[in-house]
């Protein structure tokens, strides 16, 4: 039991580091649209909202960490369902909303939930449910694909909001499940890559996506509209310098970087805090994926392993690839800074997920 909790604690401190430097940088950016007059709402409107997020994720996430991880893998086709079910009301009008040109959102009671932030976790959970049902040695083609099938709904919904960069993160977390469970490579690596580049194809004829990375590889030439904010957002990382401007002091939060607390909130982050205030975040993030492959590899059970696995690459790739589009080093992907970034879908997501991991754990 005291094991039990040194991990929890070890997971807990960095997370709740990550969330608190989070909230400040959610205060800093949002009270300052609202003093530069591009925003008529209460200066502490967007970190109440966050608050009340983070105590209704960390409940979810203590629920998901009471029920454990093998009842969520038994309900996890029935969750797909249902998710997947939203995935379709995202594209009823008057229920799902729009924003930039895409249908991610519904409203419910006035507060809008992003059904595909619960899909990447469930996903992996409802794989793993239905791997552990199959002897490995006895699959074949037919079997595995039609195991698969069922994920194909709320991918390809997901596909056609659009969210590319949600959809590409589940597709390459169940590739790392695929590795672990010993799924022979014939039978998903060829379909894999024929499936990419059909998906890659039909993609780049999207306005939406070739905007993207035509904005990736020349910014200042549409620095007006979609370049403007990864351009900016290379200012305000490199203008930090060593230890940054100092808490508050950023200049581009100044409606130079519009809405900042979302994607771009690394950005600002590296403005006031420099690169060594970078370096404190990704020790933190680091610090979490090394707990959770530690758990996965001393989890007693192939569920454990995987489940903790899962989760763990989820979580560090999107962390990977958000400070990736902030620094400029890769295309704009949509995917915001777990539990940073303002969110109350991908918090609440990101915590079930972790209170599944630190349920492992007991369970070990």
């Amino acid at each position: 039991m005291h094991k039990v909790l040194s991990q929890t604690r070890q997971l807990l401190i960095p997370v709740i580091c990550l969330f608190v430097m989070g909230l400040v940088l959610i205060f800093n950016t949002s009270s300052a649209e609202v003093l530069d007059h591009t925003s008529n709402k209460s200066t502490h409107l967007a970190l109440i909202r966050q608050i009340c997020y983070g105590v209704f994720a960390f409940g979810c996430g203590y629920v998901a960490f009471s029920y454990g991880y093998k009842r969520l893998l038994q309900t996890s086709p029935i969750i797909l369902a249902f998710l997947s079910f939203l995935l379709i009301l995202v594209f009823v009008p008057k229920i799902g909303l729009t924003a930039n040109g895409a249908r991610r959102w519904i409203s419910i009671a006035g507060i809008s939930v992003q059904p595909s932030e619960f899909v990447k976790f469930f996903a992996l959970l409802y794989f793993v449910f239905q791997i552990l049902k199959v002897d490995i040695d006895q699959l074949n083609m037919r079997s595995f694909l039609r195991l698969l099938a069922p994920l194909g709904v709320p991918l390809v919904l997901i596909l056609i909001e659009p969210n590319n960069g949600t959809c590409a993160v589940i597709v390459l977390a169940l590739i790392v499940l695929f590795f672990l469970t010993k799924i022979p490579l014939n039978y998903w690596a060829l379909p894999m890559i024929v499936c990419g580049l059909v998906v890659v194809g039909f993609a780049l004829k999207m306005p939406y996506v070739k905007a993207r990375f035509e904005v990736y590889l020349h910014p200042e030439l549409d620095l007006k509209g979609k370049g403007h904010q990864p351009y900016q957002a290379k200012i305000a990382s490199g203008s930090g310098g060593l230890w940054g401007k100092g808490p508050g002091k950023s200049v581009q939060k100044l409606s130079y970087l519009p809405e900042a607390q979302n994607d771009y909130i690394a950005a600002i982050f590296a403005e006031e805090y420099g690169f060594i205030g970078m370096l404190v975040m990704l020790l933190a993030y680091s610090w979490i994926i090394y707990l959770g492959l530690a758990i996965a590899f001393n989890a007693q059970e192939k569920a454990g392993l995987y489940i903790a696995a899962g989760f763990t690459f989820l979580l560090g790739f999107q962390a990977f690839l958000n400070l990736g589009v902030v620094s400029g080093l890769l295309p704009s992907t949509g995917l915001n800074l777990p539990f940073f970034s303002q969110g109350g879908s991908s918090l609440i997501g990101n915590a079930i997920g972790l209170g599944a991991l630190m349920s492992v754990t007991k369970e070990s």
